[in-house]
């Protein structure tokens, strides 16, 4: 490539990643403005509130040590979830057929998988509760052994994390790999280059059903109602993100509202056809698409209870099944 094509694709990307994040911001103040308030009949927050007031509130908080057992690691995990889903965007974005190990289905599963990784290490490393060092001795009258303690609220947010990554995502990842039954490539671009000549894989039977699959898995993923198990107590404690307080918790909030973004673009690049790209139509439809999947999860979200392991594995089975049934029809 020449010095003027790399500047200009180099641009392009920026601008893309500017323009989407810009976008994702406003993403949880709709759901919480539009679709919860209204559901409940009441005025709502103002739309810039959680996405972009609340971390600009949380910057300038007063920055708390919790205990945990890696402290430097423990405070890194928010940026490196941010990071990875900035280095997801981007591979989904057209300017990264340039490198052929990024654009490609299995780098969009890894870092997904990343992201749910860092969800067991916020909870394993933290060791307190509101800056209080836990776990604390069991006194409880009739407990086994004096020397015993209790697990603290991190702790059972880390081991139902890992159970999530074991089972509880399984549907979104069998979503994912449909339509590259019928594509035949596990790159990004020759999906994006098929469904442009043979219309969107979503207006298939398989494509149909890959994208009811794709839709639980990315409640599952941003952990929302009903698929909030990883909190220890749900609305009263919040789960790996407990002891996450000032600048910390900024970027916490950002990255929820970047990863609803950039899991609509996901569904946008496999399932019709349109990367993110500031200069191009492709950037309205995600755009479309990512307020579509908010404006439905907030519906779901608002009219479902809570699951329990009792409803959580039915589900994760049958959303898994119908995830098996849509590839094997796009083999068809």
């Amino acid at each position: 490539m020449t010095y003027e094509i790399i500047v200009n694709t180099a641009l392009a990307l920026i601008l893309t990643v500017v323009v989407c994040f810009i976008i994702s911001t406003l993403l949880p103040g709709i759901e919480r403005k539009y679709v919860h308030a209204r559901i409940q009949q009441r005025i709502g927050p103002p739309v810039t509130s959680p996405g972009i007031m609340a971390p600009l509130k949380f910057f300038y908080k007063k920055n708390i040590k919790p205990n945990a057992t890696v402290p430097g690691l423990y405070k890194a995990l928010p940026i490196v979830c941010f990071i990875v889903i900035l280095v997801l965007l981007i591979a989904l974005t057209p300017y990264a057929t340039y490198i052929p190990a990024l654009a490609s289905l299995i780098a969009v599963v890894g870092l997904l998988k990343v992201e749910e990784i860092c969800y067991v290490f916020m909870g394993a490393l933290s060791k307190s509760v509101m800056s209080v060092r836990m776990p604390f001795p069991d006194i409880v009258k009739g407990a086994a052994h004096p020397e015993l303690t209790r697990s603290f609220f991190e702790d059972i947010s880390a081991k139902r994390s890992l159970r999530m990554i074991t089972y509880g995502s399984f549907p979104l990842y069998l979503a994912l790999f449909a339509p590259v039954t019928q594509v035949g490539s596990i790159f990004l671009a020759d999906i994006v280059a098929y469904q442009q000549i043979h219309g969107p894989f979503l207006f298939t039977v398989s494509g149909a059903i890959a994208a009811v699959v794709f839709f639980v898995g990315y409640m599952i993923l941003l952990n929302e109602y009903p698929f909030s198990i990883i909190k220890a107590k749900s609305d009263v404690i919040e789960g790996p993100y407990m002891e996450y307080a000032a600048n910390s918790r900024a970027i916490v909030f950002l990255t929820r509202g970047f990863l609803m973004f950039v899991l609509g673009s996901v569904f946008s690049v496999l399932f019709i056809g349109m990367p993110p790209s500031i200069f191009s139509w492709g950037i309205v439809v995600n755009i479309i698409v990512a307020l579509i999947f908010v404006f439905a999860m907030g519906i779901f979200s608002a009219f479902t209870p809570v699951f329990t392991n009792r409803q959580l594995l039915p589900t994760v089975i049958g959303a898994s099944l119908f995830g098996v049934l849509a590839i094997v029809l796009g083999l068809l």
